[in-house]
């Protein structure tokens, strides 16, 4: 079932609502309309007892004074455009820098901060829908997304993402929950896998190098499962420059999920499947405890981890990557779901 709540009142006066799913063994998701976020996943420990597993806000102050996207649909670019520019036709584009001035992150923030339109499909599905200008943040053409969320028997939560553009464009778009299967403290005890033989080195800004480097003898290789803490301050460059984990992996193909995280204290389990390239690991490395988030804690360094399924990073930028750059007309379509269960 389906329940709307009111969440809040924006700073400029834009009403926010709440929407819970809920399915016949008790796991709920909230999702509010200010940046079709994911705000909080109840789910059952291995006896039985719910907790939230999303660090993130339980206002919409939090989520619009102090958030690092937690549990928001990201794009029209989800991840990072080097110097907030690339062409398309011979024509370039200069998109936000919001990031340090220099790299555009995230699309500007757009549909981020933006105030989506809600409509219940059926008892387990939710539509999210939001329509860009053209020529926001700079990026070409007058986009519709559209993202519905369905919230499963098997405790998995579909996530189905949909754009079209008027006019030949780039769309990357993903979710940024930050999960924390504990419920609490860090994450640096929860066991992870991804499914990537590979994953793309970055340089001092974050941005791909063009490499498309092996992870086997890194601290990378997550082919097997390993705690997120064990190599997160090992004496590696890449690890250095991004503080710890915040970088793409290359996805295998397959029909196994492309990821799946374990917490051995209280058994619960999250499986990633989606239908895209890439998946971003990062592992909260900027979190610093300065900012309260739910039920007054603050939000510690790893306090939780994002899977950000996605296209790579500046992927208009390097031809030789896989490429997001879709027609007028065109539909952007992919799929990402987020499976919980205990073991």
């Amino acid at each position: 079932m389906i329940v709307k709540n009111i969440f809040g009142t924006t700073a400029d006066g834009r009403a926010v609502d709440c929407y819970t799913l809920k399915n016949s063994s008790g796991m709920a998701v909230d999702i509010i309309t200010y940046g079709a976020t994911i705000n909080s996943i109840y789910a059952a420990d291995k006896d039985g007892v719910f907790a939230d597993v999303l660090a993130g806000f339980d206002t919409i102050d939090g989520h619009e004074n102090h958030s690092d996207y937690e549990g928001m649909t990201v794009g029209r670019y989800a991840n990072r455009i080097a110097n907030g520019k690339f062409s398309i036709d011979g024509i370039e584009y200069e998109v936000e820098k919001n990031e340090k001035g220099i790299t555009c992150l995230h699309g500007g923030a757009e549909l981020s901060t933006a105030v989506w339109k809600a409509i219940i499909i059926d008892d387990n599905s939710l539509e999210m829908s939001y329509t860009s200008p053209d020529g926001a943040m700079g990026f070409p053409g007058k986009v519709d997304f559209r993202v519905v969320f369905t919230l499963h028997e098997d405790n998995a939560l579909k996530i189905e993402y949909n754009a079209v553009s008027d006019k030949k464009t780039v769309i990357n778009m993903t979710n940024h929950a930050y999960f924390n299967l504990a419920g609490k403290g860090d994450v640096l005890g929860h066991e992870l896998m991804i499914n990537a033989d590979a994953y793309t080195p970055i340089d001092e800004n974050s941005i791909p190098t063009g490499e498309i480097r092996p992870v086997e003898g890194t601290p990378f290789d997550f082919r097997q499962s390993k705690a997120i803490g064990r190599d997160i301050a090992a004496d590696d460059e890449q690890i250095k420059i991004g503080r710890g984990y915040d970088h793409n992996f290359c996805l295998n193909d397959g029909d196994g999920p492309a990821a799946v995280a374990y917490d051995p204290e209280s058994g619960r389990v999250l499986e990633v499947f989606t239908d895209l390239c890439g998946v971003q690991l990062y592992t909260g490395n900027f979190l610093d405890g300065t900012i309260t988030g739910k039920k007054g804690n603050p939000l510690i360094q790893h306090a939780g981890f994002c899977l950000e399924t996605q296209y790579y990073p500046n992927t208009p930028n390097m031809p030789e990557f896989p490429q997001c750059t879709f027609d007028a007309g065109e539909k952007f379509k992919s799929c990402t779901v987020f499976k919980f269960s205990v073991k």
